[in-house]
């Protein structure tokens, strides 16, 4: 893994602040989140953090390589699974409406990564499927759940192995946040919060396509 830079104090609490765990067979809501949220829906840090150092698998099943196939690209990150309930299904949907209303050329250039934290489960087929029903041009990747591990901590956002518990439910606990990357150095440098709305998405996506400040 390429080492990356640390945050500020205060924001590398806030990247930190929202765990959420998802779980149940009949998609019913389940998501906890610790912690609380930051200022602003989209924040900007204070120090750039590079890109995770990822290669995985996707949905075509060839190898993907993240730095090599998103640089240069603005590009938009999220480590979530497709049997969430909740969370990680109204996160993608926000931002594939905001997707929707920049224009093609931009929309052609930015690169929406899905990166699942539970992997055992969500095979090439099953991301591909899940992504269909959302935006079809997004990349949705798969691998060994300690390789996404590692590249999750990398840019301070945790995510924990499943759990199956007693009464059959499985439990995956994910950072919430949404990695948002500049085109100009392709590094990290805001960040979509739980709480961001398709509105904040909306809003923010033309000046990022840029490398801008939202």
């Amino acid at each position: 893994m390429r080492r990356t830079t640390l945050l500020a104090s205060a924001l590398t609490a806030a990247a930190a602040l929202s765990l959420t765990a998802c779980g149940g067979d009949d998609n019913k809501p389940a998501a906890t989140v610790s912690g609380g949220t930051a200022a602003k829906p989209i924040v900007t840090l204070d120090s750039p953090l590079a890109k995770p150092d990822l290669v995985l698998t996707d949905t075509h099943g060839a190898k993907y390589d993240l730095l090599e196939k998103t640089k240069g690209h603005p590009t938009l990150i999220y480590f979530g699974y497709t049997n969430c309930p909740d969370v990680c299904p109204l996160t993608m949907a926000n931002i594939a409406v905001a997707v929707k209303q920049l224009p093609k050329a931009e929309q052609k250039d930015l690169r929406v990564v899905f990166v699942t934290s539970d992997p055992e489960r969500d095979t090439p087929a099953t991301l591909k499927k899940w992504l269909g029903g959302i935006n079809k041009d997004f990349v949705g990747l798969t691998g060994k759940f300690d390789t996404i591990q590692g590249g999750a901590r990398s840019v301070n956002i945790g995510i924990e192995k499943p759990v199956k518990k007693k009464n059959g439910d499985v439990v995956s606990t994910h950072g919430a946040q949404v990695l948002l990357t500049s085109p100009k150095d392709d590094k990290i440098h805001w960040m979509g919060m739980q709480d961001a709305t398709s509105d904040n998405y909306t809003k923010a996506l033309p000046k990022i396509v840029k490398g801008q400040n939202p």
